[in-house]
């Protein structure tokens, strides 16, 4: 039997959380931009739950939760209206190359079109090079953009 049609892809909910932030852990081991940092991704998780302009999605088999992708609706002006920033694509170690990814990326294209989103966007560390490979494989296509980020005051006086 293939193991991709074992797997479920469903909204998480909030019971789901401790899970999550144990994937999210994978991920951020990955990508050197971030730490992971338990409370802070609990917190997130929830906002990102609690919000209506986004999703966290979740591939699970059986009863156990083996991967989650998240998105959020931003307004694009290049695009005049809504685009989808995908986030936080992971699928545990012992899960890959079994068609889960995949399932999870149709599954946040099928929502981004619901919301009416024109383009989908996500970033990926340039190291880990299985998910650029991943990503190009699906249909990702890189720009010449690059990403710049900056600190804001507020992450200094909060500790946030």
């Amino acid at each position: 039997m293939d193991v991709s049609s074992q797997i479920v892809i469903r909204p998480a909910c909030n019971r789901d959380v401790d899970v999550l932030v144990s994937l999210l852990d994978i991920l951020f081991c990955i990508e050197e931009d971030f730490i992971s940092n338990a409370t802070r991704q609990r917190k997130g998780l929830l906002l990102l739950l609690n919000d209506e302009r986004s999703i966290v999605l979740v591939a699970e088999k059986g009863r156990e939760i083996i991967g989650m992708c998240t998105g959020q609706l931003v307004i694009s002006t290049a695009e005049g209206g809504n685009a989808v920033l995908v986030e936080d694509m992971v699928v545990a170690f012992d899960h890959r190359g079994m068609g889960i990814g995949r399932k999870l990326a149709e599954s946040m294209l099928i929502w981004a079109e619901e919301k009416r989103a024109t383009r989908l966007q996500l970033l990926a560390d340039c190291t880990n090079k299985s998910a650029l490979v991943f990503y190009e494989k699906t249909g990702w296509q890189k720009t010449r953009l690059i990403c710049l980020r900056k600190i804001s005051p507020l992450k200094k006086e909060t500790g946030a």
